[in-house]
Order: C-alpha cells, then structure tokens, then sequence
C-alpha cells in the first residue's frame, strides 16, 4: 500500500507541475514578483496531494522568526520539498543554487525570471565573490535570501558538511541569519520513490544576530539546525 500511494504522488506531483508550469507561462512577460508569488499555489498544490494521498501533514513552526523583509534564512537539507515549502510562506523568496539546474526546462526559465542567485561550484572563490555581489544586489528589493548550508540533501539524524557559502554571506551583508530544522528526510527521502506517513515539520529558529567572528557563527549555526532537527526525528 505505503508504495501504491507513494507512486500515485509521484505521478500526481509531476502532472500538477506541468500543469502550473504551463498556466504560468504568460507571468514570464510580466513582473519578477508575479513569477515568484505565482509558486506559492504550486507549493501549496503539492501540500494537499502529501496530504491526501500519502499521509503526510506539512507544519510550520516558528513563525515569528520568518523575515518579512530582506532577511538569510539557513536551512536544514533533506530533500527536495525544502526548496518547495519556502513558497508557501516567504513573502519574495530568492534560492541561492547550482548552475547546473538552471538548465532544466521550465524550472531554469523561471529561476531567472524570478532572479535567483545561481552559482557556478567549478569556480570557487569566483564563485563566493559573485555570490556576495548578487545577494547585495537582492537585498536592494527587500528579498529573503534562502541558502542551504550544507550545500546538497543529507540524511536524517547525519550531522552535515557545512560549506563556506553562508560565512561569507553573514559576513558581507551584515545581517542577522534565520536557522531552520526539519525532519522532511523521514517522510521524503533524499532517494527513492516512497513517501512516509506522518508530519515533516519546517521549524524557523532564533536568528544569529550579525557582527560574530566566522568561526562562532558556524559553530552556533550548526548546533542550532542539528539539534532542533534531531530533536524532531521519531524516538
């Protein structure tokens, strides 16, 4: 049965993001902003077919912490509902993301049009230095810019590798950093088809006040997202 649903998702999921991809379509001549507001009915479609097709309940908590203006927000990563879900509830959300995925048909389109920070990996120190200027850049229009530490998907309960991304962020734009847990790895595995009853929980934490030398910053970064995540895996 648990498999039956998970593929009935699946499909469902695929066919409700060609559906949304093609209805907006038209935004790609309009207004950034349009396109970028345009995906919290996407996120919010895929909530109702978790929900009624696998089991599986989508609950924020934390609320208070959610930047309503320009604000970092430093994720937990465990699959790919976690890019979907910021949707849902940021107001003008903008991804930090690999180069790679920019070509994707229809997702890559639209990560521009929606002015996304893309980063090419190849190029390192390049690579932070363009990041910087385009989150600067960003930030001129009261975005929230949404970096996953860690870089790519990990498991549940696996401490990450946190990459150097989110220190020269804090460090350059001078700003106070949003952590958030999850435990969406448990009911949507980073691999696999099988959806998992149950709640994945999105928690936004305290944020990190700026002006911290790196290496504290990552230090309480880290200890805040694993420990409110581990502390929302099943016993």
């Amino acid at each position: 049965m648990l498999a039956i649903r998970s593929i009935l998702f699946v499909t469902a999921f695929y066919l409700w993001s060609l559906f949304w991809v093609l209805l907006i379509a038209p935004l790609a001549l309009g207004p950034r902003l349009w396109m970028v507001r345009s995906w919290r009915t996407w996120s919010l479609g895929i909530f109702f077919l978790l929900k009624t097709i696998c089991g599986i309940a989508v609950e924020l908590r934390g609320q208070q912490y959610i930047p309503r203006g320009r604000g970092l927000i430093a994720p937990k990563h465990q699959c790919m509902l976690d890019v979907f879900a910021q949707f849902a509830w940021l107001p003008d959300s903008c991804f930090v993301t690999k180069k790679e995925l920019m070509w994707i048909p229809f997702l890559g389109w639209y990560a521009h049009k929606g002015r996304m920070i893309v980063v090419d990996r190849s190029a390192q120190a390049a690579a932070l230095r363009k990041m910087v200027a385009d989150a600067q850049d960003r930030f001129r229009h009261e975005r929230q810019l949404v970096i996953f530490p860690e870089g790519t998907r990990g498991e549940p309960g696996v401490p990450g590798d946190y990459k150097p991304g989110i220190a020269a962020l804090y460090r350059e734009l001078e700003v106070e950093v949003t952590p958030m847990a999850t435990n969406a790895g448990v009911h949507w595995p980073a691999h696999g088809f099988l959806r998992h009853p149950g709640t994945i929980v999105y928690e936004y934490l305290p944020p990190i006040p700026p002006g911290l030398k790196r290496a504290e910053f990552m230090r309480i970064l880290q200890e805040r997202i694993e420990t409110a995540s581990m502390a929302l895996l099943p016993l």
